[in-house]
């Protein structure tokens, strides 16, 4: 049974004026730290900050961004948050987007208020590029003709939906991608391998990275960092239906090797259905990108509209019984 509640909205601050929504989350003890996008009153975004407690009260806020706009290639918005803490390291990552194009950077520290951005992380080469390297798996290459078609023929890899596992795989880091219409895992040692030569020589297998695929009408798109329990990675994810409809859904995957998927919901966790989720800046959508456990319950954090914050509430014996 799944109890859903608003827990957050806009304020008249001019950083969120317009709205708030998909929040990045990380739990300290009784208490949830909140990284939430944020919209101005000119639309563009930032990331704000809230404090929850167990019983998902808000017992700080601040009023002005806790990740601003610094850099060209985020000159619009740096939005929907994802925070792990892998040893003393927090790794947030965050879509920025600079007008036209939308890919993932992120920042990191020991200290999650005093973060130092380390630029960004996902492929910057030509979505074009990209449907040359992917030319033998059509489903990417209709989806690279789509955005070019929409935005243009320079526009860049569409990068959005990507997060670290909160821990190491046999000692490498596992990262979550979403190369358009499905989900993506991708390991590494060091994020110094990283740079265009490795996306290019990843993109080249994408099939064979490829983890959750979309079956459930237009694309899927990672949500909240991975929950590790005995029976596997839990993932929580969106799924959009072909009425453009978002949904949470979930899969558990293989603790040692993620990339096999020991199960999947056929149907959604949870779907839009309160007014609050229904009718908004873009309605019918719940977004999960955060979670907390406190005792033997499970809670999901949500943007709910692409307006607002949402929460919601599973036993997670419960869900782990529907999964396993």
């Amino acid at each position: 049974m799944i109890k859903k509640k608003l827990i957050l909205e806009k304020t008249n601050n001019e950083f969120e004026i317009n709205g708030v929504f998909n929040p990045g989350c990380y739990q300290e003890g009784d208490f949830v730290h909140m990284f939430y996008r944020a919209i101005s009153s000119t639309m563009n975004s930032s990331i704000g900050y809230a404090k929850l407690d167990k019983n998902n009260k808000v017992v700080e806020r601040w009023n002005e961004p806790i990740i601003k706009r610094d850099f060209d290639y985020e000159l619009h918005g740096v939005e929907d948050a994802r925070i792990v803490k892998i040893d003393n390291t927090f790794y947030v990552f965050y879509v920025a987007y600079d007008g036209k194009n939308a890919v993932t950077a992120y920042a990191t520290g020991e200290d999650l208020f005093n973060l130092q951005k380390k630029g960004i992380i996902t492929p910057t080469i030509k979505y074009s590029e990209a449907r040359e390297i992917m030319k033998d798996f059509q489903k990417y290459t209709n989806q690279a003709d789509l955005y070019m078609k929409n935005v243009g023929d320079d526009v860049l890899f569409w990068a959005k939906d990507v997060f670290l596992f909160p821990e190491k795989i046999n000692g490498k880091f596992y990262m979550m991608i979403r190369v358009l219409p499905d989900m993506q895992i991708i390991s590494f040692d060091s994020f110094d391998e990283i740079n265009n030569d490795f996306w290019r020589s990843h993109l080249k297998r994408i099939n064979e990275l490829t983890v959750i695929e979309c079956i459930e009408g237009r694309h899927v798109g990672g949500g909240c960092p991975p929950i590790k329990t005995p029976y596997g990675w839990v993932i929580i994810f969106h799924s959009v239906d072909d009425d453009r409809i978002y949904h949470t859904s979930v899969a558990l995957l293989d603790l040692n090797n993620p990339l096999k998927v020991i199960s999947r919901l056929k149907e959604p966790l949870f779907s839009p259905t309160e007014d609050w989720e229904k009718e908004g800046v873009v309605s019918n959508v719940v977004f999960a990108t955060g979670t907390a456990i406190f005792g033997d319950k499970l809670y999901i954090y949500y943007g709910a509209a692409d307006k607002r914050i949402g929460v919601a509430e599973i036993y997670l014996k419960d869900l782990l019984k529907k999964i396993c």
